[in-house]
């Protein structure tokens, strides 16, 4: 799996709050499949990317995205700073990532309309740009385009 690059946490100068944690900020992927069990389930194996960032607040912000090494099945865990949090998954076919919500939360003074379902896609194309398609529905709306952008992967 390839790391997701973060400038932020280079730049901003580190809140005394959390100076601690200095080592922990970056990008980190597992140099080999990590283990799993639990009594009620059958022992596993999945690889997995961090991210650990802060922006000079009080705050670390983590991000991970892990996936089952026997599949094509992968899940994210999205923290937006506008508070919506979602659960996504979905399967990686070659260069493109279909995903999907399987939940969503939120603080409950969030502004309506609500999010109700977020459908993404990650394409990465021949000339080496990532292209992302959101498209989601909300309270009022059916699922809908709402976002289209295409990357550039930084040095």
């Amino acid at each position: 799996m390839a790391s997701l690059a973060c400038p932020f946490y280079q730049s901003a100068k580190l809140d005394k709050a959390v100076s601690s944690l200095d080592w922990l900020l970056g990008n980190w992927e597992s140099v080999e499949p990590g283990k799993g069990s639990f009594p009620s389930l059958k022992d596993f194996r999945y690889t997995e990317d961090l991210h650990f960032a802060q922006m000079g607040q009080p705050i670390i912000n983590f991000m991970f995205n892990a996936s089952d090494t026997g599949t094509n099945r992968v899940a994210f865990i999205i923290a937006q700073n506008s508070g919506l949090v979602e659960v996504e998954e979905g399967e990686l076919v070659g260069k493109k990532l279909s995903l999907h919500t399987q939940a969503l939360a939120r603080p409950s003074f969030a502004k309506e309309p609500h999010v109700k379902e977020v459908s993404r896609v990650f394409q990465l194309h021949p000339d080496g740009k990532l292209e992302q398609t959101l498209s989601m529905s909300t309270e009022k709306q059916p699922m809908t385009q709402h976002l289209h952008v295409t990357y550039s992967r930084l040095p």
